[in-house]
């Protein structure tokens, strides 16, 4: 698949949705990516690990991924490429490695992640990897929202496919000042409910 049918399949599928949204990291937005309407059907998040997979050309030992919008979706990339897959855990806010996750110094790992917009999630998993001494080559994403909020990640990020939209702080909204409801379909904080 190439990207213009890959954004085909995600806006049949229902995967990427207009309105007034309430973002993982608190920010509001136009556009939300519910990645899982594509990847609960395991032949396209094999088709979409096996492009992740192959848009890296520099080596790579282990592929790791924020849990829980990420895991399907790394196990995928980690399976098409014959590597190990490892995932992070957010305990107490905070990204950790558990369950016996580490790497061996200089280890060179390939983040994958589900959707990019602050880029907060595939950050922390990046620093993580550099604490244990082992070396992050780059993040994969199935959707970078290309929004001007993202910081720097640190290492390069190549996208299946790139969705620009505008997110903003509650304050800040428009939508909200239009008086548009809002809804919340993010998982971070329906799991800590």
């Amino acid at each position: 698949m190439n990207r213009t049918e890959i954004l085909s399949v995600l806006e049949e599928r229902g995967a990427v949705m207009r309105g007034h949204f309430r973002l993982s990291s608190g920010r509001h937005s136009d556009l939300f990516a519910q990645k899982f309407r594509v990847l609960e059907h395991p032949g396209l998040a094999q088709s979409f690990g096996q492009h992740l997979a192959e848009m890296f050309d520099e080596p790579y030992d282990s592929v790791a991924s924020p849990a829980i919008g990420a895991l399907v979706l790394g196990f995928c990339t980690a399976l098409a490429a014959h590597k190990r897959f490892v995932f992070a855990e957010r305990v107490d806010d905070q990204m950790v490695f558990r369950r016996g996750f580490s790497f061996e110094p200089k280890e060179r790992v390939l983040v994958v992640e589900d959707v990019v917009t602050t880029g907060g999630s595939a950050r922390e998993v990046v620093d993580l990897i550099r604490s244990q001494g082992a070396e992050a080559i780059g993040v994969g994403v199935l959707i970078d929202r290309k929004d001007a909020a993202r910081a720097d990640i640190g290492v390069p990020l190549k996208a299946l496919v790139s969705l620009p939209s505008e997110s903003w702080e509650s304050d800040e909204c428009p939508l909200c000042q239009r008086g548009e409801p809002l809804t919340d379909p993010g998982s971070r904080r329906a799991a800590a409910g």
